[in-house]
């Protein structure tokens, strides 16, 4: 599979990269039940095939979604990159809390790695920059991480310019990591320039938009979604936004048929077009998926590909301004 430089660092990514947010199983934002022996399965066939980096994160699961990580990398001859976060907790109900507090961004790196069972945290990212007031304490205790030789580079997760300029000031970041696909091309306005103009990588998470793209939902599916799945709490699942979103998804299916491909590679595809996309974070939940998905890394879409995708993108922006 191809790499790509991750800004300034010695990190060389595969275009895709696997995510570990499902994998966690319940906790507030999570997915629904989740099989371990599956995730296991995921994991090991993503290595397999040549994907060389990880993306997990403590709230994953409430610490689960790294346990299990932890668990294929004490087994892997050639250790992949691994990345993590910092700054979301939680509760005795596994609800989602923030702190960015100094010395819990220590005790969340300590814990990261007990369950990853590594020595070292390739790239640490702030999961989110909240609460705002402690974005500068937290980046800063990350920078201490870095120089006490606990993670080797730092990164930012969810961030808006305004965040981006913030951190700076004490130590850029090497890389971004925003949400970025066909459905959500916020990113495209002014944080993948701005990444580009300082040279940090970016590292695309959601480019088939929590499994919308690949064209397999419909209201039934949805329906039938675990009742804790937060995607039933997501506007584009519901009503007339995800019907604008099931058409688009059958377009892009059709379109990628006639190249042989499925509508989840080609969104995986659309997103790495995109020069300033080092990565995309491509999540499963079991190995059939990740064998599929696996495949767009080395696809680069053509001209004729693009044109046809603008097409279905102008005519879906209309149906949404309209829902």
């Amino acid at each position: 599979m191809r790499t790509r430089k991750l800004g300034k660092t010695d990190l060389n990514l595969t275009t895709v990269g696997l995510g570990t947010w499902a994998i966690g199983g319940p906790w507030e934002y999570g997915w629904g039940p989740q099989n371990d022996a599956d995730s296991v399965a995921a994991i090991r066939t993503a290595l397999e095939s040549g994907i060389n980096w990880i993306d997990t994160a403590p709230a994953y699961g409430c610490g689960h979604g790294e346990e299990v990580v932890g668990k294929v990398l004490r087994e892997v001859g050639e250790m992949p990159i691994v990345a993590t976060k910092c700054g979301i907790l939680w509760n005795e109900k596994r609800e989602k809390m923030t702190c960015l507090k100094a010395k819990s961004v220590r005790a969340e790196c300590d814990a990261s790695l007990r369950r990853l069972g590594v020595d070292v945290i390739d790239l640490y990212q702030m999961h989110w920059p909240d609460p705002d007031a402690d974005v500068e304490e937290g980046w800063e205790a990350m920078v201490r991480l870095r120089e006490a030789g606990k993670v080797r580079h730092i990164g930012a997760s969810n961030f808006s310019l305004r965040h981006l300029e913030r951190v700076e000031r004490i130590e850029r970041p090497v890389s971004l990591q925003p949400p970025y696909s066909m459905i959500k091309r916020d990113a495209e306005a002014v944080l993948l320039p701005y990444c580009r103009e300082h040279e940090m990588g970016v590292v695309a998470y959601s480019p088939m938009q929590k499994g919308l793209l690949t064209g397999k939902y419909t209201p039934e599916k949805v329906a039938e979604l675990a009742p804790d799945d937060h995607r039933r709490r997501d506007p584009d699942f519901v009503g007339r936004r995800l019907e604008a979103n099931m058409e688009l998804a059958k377009g892009i299916a059709d379109l990628a048929r006639g190249y042989g491909r499925t509508a989840g590679q080609f969104a995986v595809a659309w997103v790495l077009r995109n020069d300033e996309v080092t990565a995309a974070i491509v999540g499963a939940r079991n190995r059939r998926q990740i064998e599929e998905t696996v495949q767009a890394g080395d696809w680069a879409l053509d001209e004729e590909a693009l044109a046809r995708a603008d097409e279905l993108l102008e005519r879906h922006k209309g149906q949404i301004e309209n829902a």
